[in-house]
């Protein structure tokens, strides 16, 4: 268990620190062009390349909510759930204290938001708790849709990174302007200790959509799963 919770760290560290990284030092120079679009696409380089790197030991969670929804959808044990959550918050925390670090150096630094998440008015678009909320559960659901499909005994070998990767630079590119784009509390945990506030007093929201999410995405791949398991596969169309 020690190597793999390591691994979650090593994994949840680099999503947070590309990721957040990305939008608290490349995207604050405007002539760099990385825009959030580039912020959405590192999130998803992020996953794929620790899910290559360090999912053969531990899967590739790097996120709270996977975890828990993993377990709900029966994929892993319950003794995998607490080492693998107190590993990606670790993770998360020291990459949002060394971006804090780098990110201060810079002459005339102001903290902000330091990419942390937010409704009403921390919300990047302004949206209401209920959209945002509705936006998380939605998005992480899918995401874990994906993810237990793309990992499925059936599902080709070695693509899920590929599949997995793309997912997260999806959802970030749709949810960026609602919420900065959470689905996972560990990403929202480390920006926020430093952001302080009322970033921390929403934290909450970032914790609870993306584990309803991923517990009602999970559930939902694993009926599909069974329905899979029990009916002659259909013809895929071409057309």
């Amino acid at each position: 268990m020690t190597q793999r919770a390591a691994a979650e760290l090593f994994g949840t560290f680099w999503l947070t620190f590309g990721g957040c990284g990305s939008a608290v030092l490349a995207a604050a120079f405007p002539a760099l062009g990385i825009g959030f679009a580039g912020v959405a696409l590192a999130f998803g380089l992020t996953v794929l390349t620790m899910a290559y790197a360090v999912g053969p030991i531990s899967g590739g969670h790097f996120n709270p909510a996977v975890t828990i929804g993993l377990w709900a959808g029966g994929r892993i044990p319950a003794g995998y759930v607490i080492p693998y959550i107190v590993a990606q918050v670790v993770g998360a925390v020291l990459a949002a204290a060394v971006l804090y670090m780098i990110a201060s150096g810079k002459p005339g630094f102001e903290l902000g938001g330091f990419a942390s998440n937010g409704y009403g008015d921390l919300s990047p678009g302004k949206y209401p708790l209920l959209s945002c909320l509705l936006m998380e559960v939605v998005a992480t659901g899918f995401f874990l849709l994906i993810i237990m499909g793309s990992t499925a005994p059936g599902a080709p070998g070695g693509f899920a990174p590929i599949a997995i990767g793309l997912a997260l630079t999806l959802i970030h590119l749709v949810s960026i302007p609602v919420t900065n784009t959470s689905v996972n509390p560990a990403r929202s945990t480390g920006p926020a200790l430093f952001a302080g506030g009322a970033y921390l007093g929403q934290l909450w929201l970032f914790w609870l959509a993306p584990i309803v999410g991923a517990v009602l995405g999970a559930l939902i791949a694993r009926w599909l799963g069974e329905a899979a398991a029990s009916t002659d596969k259909p013809q895929i169309a071409t057309t």
